[in-house]
């Protein structure tokens, strides 16, 4: 895509946030769905596949062009994000890196048009981003696996035609080796799907438990055809994952950081616009800083990752640096509305609640801090 047609991609993007989605967030909130009809229209504008190759459907976004789009689809509910976020993320990033070819022209064509929706189902009740704890097994037999485990926590599971299921297929009990990913059929024998998960926040982004018992896979469905590189997998999804969730933090900052100023410059206390009060301009100051500085770390990010010099270091630390930094944002936001920020009706006080959800998933805040840690003495021992 030239950056003609990119910049009128995301002008479009930018358009449809605030004039369909945004006056939909309060009913997305009450139904804990997305209506059918943003379904449709996010489809046809392409977002289930901005991530996807270009001859498998795609946009073919370049990391510096993704960000820039998460950054536009942040200003709203991150529950809008999320319906197709696993399509053109984690999940699809696993067929995109690691999939057969014949695989890659079996669904990702699909997954692009929203024809399909695709899960990443890697965290379990005993393993989340460190998958040494794994304990979901896939048995040959045959032509075929059988699948025995528990996921939990799985975005969009109850709406999932495919599941790529993290499962040991070595020996090992423990560990990253011997871990395997398969392309699972939702509607395969053996696959339940729990009820959604009552969450804090986000609400319209589903999740929910799902088991496997004795679910049989066509062995042509382990995807690359290989045993053993499910770690792989896992970490260069999560990875590139990180630097999107980064991105989408800004965007969602800078969501609050407009309401925060639209608010104070047209309430009044004593007379005078709040916005006139030093100490509020403090927070309107530094959570413009914040956002700003966040903003800048995701672009150099992403422009690393797309040249190849750095896919894991910085994206931990963007994640790190802007899912806390949305937090405080957040926070400031609530303190500007007083005690209207506490109430249900304006929605900063849901942005507060969806917002604690980025330091979690995907890798917490701890996890990041131990990756970049690991990277930066790695780097020293050289």
């Amino acid at each position: 895509m030239d950056n003609e047609d990119f910049e009128a991609v995301l002008g479009a993007v930018r358009t449809f946030v605030r004039r369909e989605v945004v006056p939909a967030e309060d009913e997305i909130e009450e139904t804990d769905r997305i209506p059918d009809r943003l379904r449709k229209q996010a489809a046809d504008m392409g977002l289930f596949g901005y991530a996807i190759p270009e001859e498998h459907g795609g946009m073919g976004l370049s990391m510096q062009e993704e960000v820039r789009l998460a950054m536009e689809l942040g200003w709203t509910t991150p529950s809008f994000r999320s319906m197709f976020g696993t399509n053109n993320g984690i999940a699809g990033q696993v067929l995109v890196n690691f999939g057969t070819e014949e695989q890659k022209q079996r669904y990702l064509p699909r997954l692009a048009a929203g024809e399909l929706v695709a899960s990443f189902a890697l965290t379990e009740p005993e393993a989340g981003s460190d998958p040494s704890g794994l304990r979901t097994r896939a048995v040959r037999d045959g032509d075929h696996y059988v699948v025995n485990g528990q996921k939990r926590f799985i975005t969009n599971a109850p709406d999932a035609d495919l599941f790529m299921v993290f499962a040991r297929t070595g020996e090992a009990t423990q560990g990253t080796q011997g871990i395997s990913v398969l392309a699972v059929d939702a509607r395969a024998d053996g696959v339940t799907i729990g009820p959604k998960d009552a969450k804090m926040g986000q609400r319209g982004a589903v999740t929910a438990e799902v088991f496997f018992d004795d679910v049989r896979v066509s062995a042509e469905d382990l995807v690359g055809g290989v045993e053993g590189a499910g770690f792989g997998a896992a970490m260069r999804s999560l990875a590139k994952g990180r630097l999107h969730i980064a991105a989408l933090c800004v965007g969602l900052a800078q969501r609050l950081v407009d309401e925060s100023v639209t608010y104070a410059a047209t309430t009044k206390q004593g007379g005078r616009p709040i916005a006139e009060f030093q100490l509020v301009q403090a927070m309107l100051a530094d959570s413009q800083t914040e956002t700003y500085a966040g903003r800048a770390m995701v672009m150099e990010a992403a422009r690393t990752y797309d040249d190849g010099t750095d896919q894991r270091l910085a994206p931990s630390s963007c994640k790190l640096f802007c899912t806390e930094m949305v937090d405080r944002v957040a926070d400031r936001a609530v303190q500007v509305h007083g005690g209207l920020g506490y109430m249900r009706s304006v929605p900063v006080e849901r942005f507060y609640r969806d917002a604690r959800l980025f330091r979690l998933y995907e890798g917490t805040s701890e996890v990041q801090r131990v990756i970049i840690a690991r990277q930066l003495l790695r780097g020293a021992a050289k």
